[in-house]
């Protein structure tokens, strides 16, 4: 199939229980910035960004969804055509592990197996008060059949950064097979600011 010059445009859709941090996933690697206030997603968020990586450029489209019970009957039709669902759980929150589970399930309901799923575990700087170890995790990941698991911080901006790399790899236009089993990664924590709207990886 020969590539058009047009930029390939790829929907991610972050997925989890409240309070988990996916909005500050995104917010970390969009603007490299962390809100201790925490406020909850109503309804739908839309952000993109413009990556450089590898010679190659790709449009991520970065949807936030709410994680209280009252949205979850919108959030099925952001699956449907999602590229990446990104299922984020919090490591001091054995409940919010718990239910990965169910995020994964929806994702195959509307999406079958033609969808690249990530499991995050968030929150890796509260290491006092872990309750989901990165061994738990490792495990409910290759259960899951995810491609990608990874531990982040976005109060430090640990790993975030190496986990969109990993995403923006994973996509057709990079062109690499997929891992029977979830690619662990442990990096130093990234500290060079991204910028607002591009991302040079």
């Amino acid at each position: 199939m020969s590539k058009s010059n047009s930029l390939s445009k790829y929907k991610i859709v972050f997925l989890g229980e409240q309070g988990v941090g996916k909005t500050s996933l995104i917010t970390r690697f969009m603007y490299d910035t962390f809100d201790d206030n925490y406020a909850a997603t109503i309804g739908i968020d839309f952000l993109s960004k413009t990556m450089y990586l590898d010679d190659k450029t790709v449009r991520l489209q970065l949807w936030d969804t709410a994680g209280q019970e009252r949205f979850r009957s919108l959030i099925p039709s952001y699956i449907r055509d999602s590229h990446v669902a990104v299922i984020v759980y919090d490591i001091t929150s054995k409940k919010s592990f718990d239910l990965t589970n169910k995020w994964i399930e929806d994702v195959k309901a509307e999406r079958g197996e033609d969808v690249i799923l990530c499991l995050v575990a968030n929150k890796s700087d509260l290491v006092d008060s872990r309750q989901v170890s990165v061994e738990e995790g490792e495990k409910r990941a290759k259960e899951l059949g995810c491609q990608i698991f990874i531990e982040t911080s976005t109060k430090l901006g640990y790993n975030v950064k190496s986990l969109f790399k990993k995403i923006a790899k994973s996509l057709p236009d990079f062109e690499e097979p997929k891992s029977e089993n979830p690619e662990m990664i442990d990096i130093a924590v990234d500290s060079k600011p991204q910028g607002e709207t591009q991302c040079q990886c």
